[in-house]
């Protein structure tokens, strides 16, 4: 039984994670390519890639058959001195999706989108350790409640002023990883102030099963990512001393379905749970690997077709 969901990309798909990265294509490519591997949908991506600019991007996802299904915060939030950048950030991002058509809406989906997804990230401490929960160091309890008021501040700003609901991603090389993290995040941002996105393939390189996770945490599940984890180069990586991204740049992220992630599991889970909207697909790369993207797209949303998943 296909699930109500769609089946949407993000920029890191090219290769886009740091806007400063000299080897990124153009946004229209990424435009181009999303519509042309038969997504509805996409990300923002990074802060500052897309143009924030209304009617050019309008013109330019209308013109393509193409919706903004989230935006993203993808900042350091541990750090109270950022509080100012990372408000501005939240109103230009919630102010420029909410201009934007809207995705629609689809029968089980909790809140409308578009998203605001919030990550922590920018710490060299936690980059070297990602994956590694043993040797990964942990915010003390003032650092903690910092970047949980910084959260709040995103999040409440997010609805009381924009009606977007922000939903907290835990991501590999952030100071929110870990399962002990994710239930801490839980227990201190309730249900009422932010949702979570859980990305499949971040829980599994933090060493967690994305499916008893999911289960877990089925009642604050407003939104998903999915990508799958390439077994052999998981295992190289995990001996060396090296950032997430460089992993990623190693090979890590394959297509959905030719990893390690069991998404026939998943599928039966989420039908379980009657989850209802987006799901986006993330498979992060260098972007000077960029010759098989078309075909690892196609592949990914081949493999969930068959797999029940919708669109």
């Amino acid at each position: 039984m296909a699930l109500p969901v769609t089946i949407t990309c993000a920029p890191c798909c090219w290769g886009v994670d740091d806007v400063s990265n000299p080897h990124l294509p153009a946004w229209e490519k990424v435009l181009d390519e999303a519509a042309l591997a038969g997504f509805g949908g996409l990300e923002l991506g990074p802060y500052g890639y897309m143009p924030l600019d209304v009617p050019r991007l309008g013109q330019a996802l209308s013109e393509r058959g193409l919706t903004i299904v989230a935006g993203t915060i993808f900042s350091d939030l541990a750090s109270p001195g950022n509080r100012a950048m990372l408000l501005r950030q939240t109103h230009e991002i919630c102010a420029f999706v909410c201009a934007l058509p809207r995705p629609a809406q689809l029968a089980g989906q909790r809140y409308e989108a578009p998203y605001l997804t919030v990550m922590d990230w920018g710490h060299d401490e936690r980059d070297y350790a990602a994956g590694h929960s043993e040797r990964a160091p942990r915010l003390d309890g003032a650092a903690w409640a910092a970047m949980m008021d910084n959260i709040r501040a995103i999040a409440e700003l997010a609805t009381d002023r924009y009606g977007v609901r922000a939903t907290i991603h835990p991501h590999a090389g952030g100071y929110i990883e870990f399962a002990d993290e994710i239930e801490r995040l839980a227990d201190d941002i309730g249900p009422g102030v932010a949702g979570l996105c859980l990305d499949t393939g971040h829980l599994a390189y933090a060493g967690m099963d994305p499916v008893a996770t999911i289960r877990r945490y089925a009642d604050r599940l407003d939104y998903i990512h999915f990508k799958d984890i390439d077994p052999k180069v998981q295992s190289a990586v995990m001996g060396e001393r090296v950032r997430f991204f460089d992993a990623c740049a190693k090979g890590l992220m394959c297509s959905i379905g030719k990893g390690s992630v069991d998404y026939r599991a998943i599928h039966s889970l989420l039908r379980e749970l009657g989850y209802g909207g987006y799901i986006t697909i993330e498979q992060e790369r260098d972007p000077r690997n960029a010759s098989s993207i078309l075909a690892d797209l196609a592949a990914s949303r081949a493999f969930l077709r068959e797999t029940g998943f919708d669109n």
